[in-house]
């Protein structure tokens, strides 16, 4: 990587911003992390729903930011990654009554076994007090039976939890919170239809203003209280991981200033006695890079929006290449432990300068982010990473539904070319880390 490169891509870091997230853990040395200093842009905020940039809706949980409809009129929410309109205005596509065809949920024609690359998709997920029992297992099946149609062996789950400032010591559900009796439902419908599972509960960042507050850079007054309360928060969740037999638990997602903390042991030694799969933890990108994760967990996930600095006709090899630039700034050669938590980018003109700016609209590009999509499936194959996890398809959504004008340029379900590149991925002949594979 020559000095311009490296100039480009620190300049770019600090415009954007970072955003990433990781996941999962198994039976493999600790990982240590100290963070690197960053100031979000990305991570703690949302992207752009049509015009209006989301934040995921009030109180929603991936990194979220607020955007304005017009220059003078109201603020909507949804959140980073969200795949949907806000819910005060939700899409054709969003809280759809139609059912699937009779019969039962499609299977994935190989289950995941340990070894095997996790191919997979990040669902998000905001609850509601009218969804009952069975538009939750309506929804479930279809969203099941749209990762199989794309050839995933692997579903995470992503829901947000609450707290109530920057400060603040307490962190509990809330509205868009599933039950612990609504996840164990969803759950066993993706299990039953041998998908890998992931629960992934992430802090909401509705009160913390960003960019300038985000999940990264939270300072509870008192920290042990903070680790007490994370852990009454998440037990029940914990429990229902269990009994539905997940294969990983996120313990943490972006909380950079937390990193490094001692309570993290204590924390995670309770959810190991509770929850018998892996226990992961999920970065952001930057700090990644830059340092040391530091908290006591066997496996690494990255929330990963690496900006390559390219026009919008580049090849994928110059993808690759950009891909390849930010990862050697870590480690050259293979990454059998890290898994991509989330990977995406927006279609649209201009997105590769800063994949997880979830501020701008400009014109739609579904061309762009189909040869990302490919780009980074190339280069988790040739690194024989754990795996990839797509951010994102909202679980209110319906996937089959082809993307409208007003609704965010980050989604992908409904986008063809995007899906035959995830298809090509997930369908691929790579046998996992470690294991010799045709690139």
């Amino acid at each position: 990587m020559n000095d311009e490169m490296n100039d480009e891509m620190n300049d770019e870091t600090e415009r954007v911003n970072k955003s990433g997230k990781a996941a999962g853990r198994s039976k493999v040395p600790l990982l240590a992390i100290l963070p690197v200093t960053v100031t979000s842009l990305v991570i703690g905020l949302p992207f752009v729903v049509g015009d209006h940039p989301l934040r995921w809706r009030p109180g929603s949980l991936e990194p979220a930011l607020v955007l304005r409809d017009s220059p003078s009129g109201p603020t909507r929410a949804t959140a980073h990654g969200a795949t949907g309109a806000p819910s005060d205005g939700a899409s054709a596509a969003e809280e759809t009554e139609d059912v699937l065809p009779p019969g039962p949920t499609p299977k994935v024609d190989r289950p995941w076994k340990a070894g095997m690359p996790e191919w997979g998709v990040q669902i998000f997920w905001e609850d509601k007090k009218e969804h009952d029992d069975a538009y939750i297992e309506r929804q479930a099946r279809k969203q099941a039976a749209y990762l199989v149609g794309l050839k995933a062996n692997a579903v995470s789950v992503s829901f947000p939890f609450y707290t109530e400032g920057r400060t603040s010591t307490k962190l509990a559900a809330g509205r868009s919170t599933p039950t612990p009796g609504h996840l164990e439902t969803v759950l066993r419908v993706f299990h039953e239809a041998g998908l890998r599972t992931t629960v992934r509960p992430t802090l909401d960042e509705v009160v913390l203003v960003p960019p300038e507050g985000w999940r990264g850079n939270i300072k509870p007054t008192d920290k042990e209280a903070w680790f007490d309360s994370y852990e009454a928060l998440l037990g029940p969740y914990l429990d229902v991981a269990q009994r539905q037999k997940a294969a990983t638990f996120v313990i943490g997602t972006e909380l950079n200033s937390m990193e490094g903390d001692p309570g993290w042991k204590g924390l995670i030694a309770t959810a190991e006695k509770r929850f018998k799969g892996e226990v992961s933890y999920d970065a952001n990108w930057d700090n990644y890079v830059g340092g040391h994760i530091d908290v006591p967990v066997e496996r690494l996930g990255v929330d990963a929006y690496f900006p390559v600095k390219v026009a919008d006709d580049a090849p994928v090899d110059q993808l690759v290449d950009g891909w390849n630039a930010w990862l050697d700034k870590k480690t050259k050669g293979p990454l059998p432990r890290i898994v991509l938590a989330e990977a995406g980018i927006s279609a649209m003109d201009g997105a590769y300068h800063a994949p997880g700016d979830f501020y701008a609209r400009r014109r739609l590009n579904p061309v762009v982010q189909a040869n990302w999509y490919k780009a980074v499936c190339q280069v988790v194959r040739e690194r024989k990473m754990t795996g990839v996890y797509w951010w994102s398809v909202s679980f209110n959504a319906d996937p089959r539904a082809a993307p409208k004008e007003e609704d965010s340029r980050l989604n992908f379900a409904g986008r063809p070319d995007t899906e035959r590149e995830i298809r090509s991925c997930f369908g691929s002949d790579y046998a996992g880390p470690g294991v010799d594979s045709a690139p």
